[in-house]
């Protein structure tokens, strides 16, 4: 066969199984789409389809269809973040401040001590630390993986618990906004290459100038071109991000960060993402399970993605009965927002293959993160549905 044939058969297991799982199995109220999504990655990855069926595995993902493949999930997950970027609302978490910065640090920094504990203890072993890590570099990448929320998904579980639009979604947006500009701030400091900071620099200065500039021509310019521009600008940050040893994802959510969400149609924000994550996210995700490893063995594997799970959930849940202790939050108010902030799934995914390409974790550290964020997600619903029945009040109370 061609090797276009063969690409049009990897497209069509990517986009036919998940959705089959998905449908027929129903899966929507424990598992999403994207989290179905994000599993069936694995299982057609070396570790499993591979393992099981190492001849088809090898015809069907070889190298010239998995760079294609790569290079559509790149361009897809950048378009994400971009756009993750631009509906980052600063201005809501600086009126709330007090209760905004409370509430997202510590709801980022029990985690992170939580998961950078976990980290510590896994590098005695063998097998777990990237090639190219320091050591203070593996603990912190380990540690912000398990105090990660991933805003995009989390808004999309909040529009099915019919919550986003009311003031406890909109309460837990600022404090996921505030957490997710940290997330970004930390990853870039992970990654500075003391071999290339006047590159790096350099990018950061040439950023902050084309940025005013950009700022200056967005309002200006109507809207059908502003998305145009915009995507150009993406490009540009992205091609700046990677070329000064950052990389084109930090790149990305910068390009989005600067850019003003009322420039932009909401309904047209929110039709893009729907259809990024319909159309070419199911390939990032097949891309990601292709990197799964389990040479360490499953057990193992295994029992670090409990760890980092009971470290990520563990610290959310601490983190923010914390914050509703000083801020006199009603009894089950902290618990659930915990629930909600625990979310992973894509931007962890997105952080932590990263980490991956930087070589600051081994694949089996990144399989255990990833079979984390999974269980992670997938516990949010089953676990708030109940809590909102019983708390009705809060839901619709401003503070």
């Amino acid at each position: 066969m061609s090797s276009t044939e063969i690409f049009l058969i990897a497209m069509t297991l990517i986009f036919t199984l998940p959705y089959l799982i998905w449908r027929v199995g129903r899966t929507e109220y424990y598992a999403p789409l994207v989290v179905v999504q994000i599993i069936t990655g694995i299982l057609l990855g070396p570790g499993v389809l591979g393992a099981a069926f190492p001849d088809y595995y090898n015809f069907v993902f070889n190298p010239q269809v998995i760079q294609l493949l790569n290079g559509i999930a790149w361009w897809a997950v950048m378009i994400f973040v971009w756009v993750a970027g631009i509906e980052l609302d600063l201005q809501q978490a600086w009126e709330h401040r007090r209760e905004s910065g409370i509430t997202a640090g510590l709801a980022l920094g029990t985690p992170l001590l939580l998961g950078c504990l976990a980290a510590a203890a896994l590098l005695p072993y063998p097998g777990w630390i990237g090639p190219k890590a320091m050591t203070w570099q593996f603990v912190m990448g380990v540690g912000m993986a398990c105090a990660v929320t991933a805003l995009p998904i989390l808004i999309l579980l909040m529009e099915k618990l019919d919550i986003l639009r009311q003031p406890i979604g909109q309460r837990i947006l600022r404090y996921a906004s505030l957490d997710d500009i940290a997330i970004w701030a930390v990853l870039a400091v992970i990654l500075v290459d003391w071999e290339r900071i006047g590159r790096q620099l350099g990018f950061l200065l040439a950023f902050a100038v084309l940025a005013y500039l950009l700022r200056r021509l967005m309002q200006w310019l109507p809207e059908r071109d502003r998305w145009y521009v915009g995507l150009i600008w993406l490009a540009v940050c992205g091609f700046g991000a990677d070329w000064s040893g950052l990389h084109f994802m930090v790149g990305a959510f910068l390009a989005g960060a600067v850019l003003d969400s009322h420039w932009f149609d909401q309904k047209q924000m929110d039709s893009l993402r729907h259809h990024v994550l319909l159309i070419a996210m199911p390939v990032f995700f097949l891309s990601t399970g292709l990197r799964t490893n389990w040479n360490l063995g499953g057990a193992s594997v295994f029992l670090a993605a409990g760890v980092l799970l009971l470290a990520s959930v563990g610290g959310k849940l601490l983190g923010t009965h914390l914050a509703g202790k000083i801020l006199h939050w009603e009894a089950g108010e902290g618990s659930l927002i915990g629930w909600l902030l625990q979310t992973k799934a894509l931007i962890m995914i997105i952080f932590v293959n990263v980490l991956l390409d930087k070589r600051i974790i081994s694949s089996e550290t990144f399989t255990a993160l990833l079979l984390m964020a999974i269980a992670s997600t997938m516990l949010t619903v089953p676990v708030v549905s109940p809590k909102l029945k019983r708390l009705q009040s809060i839901i619709f109370r401003n503070r």
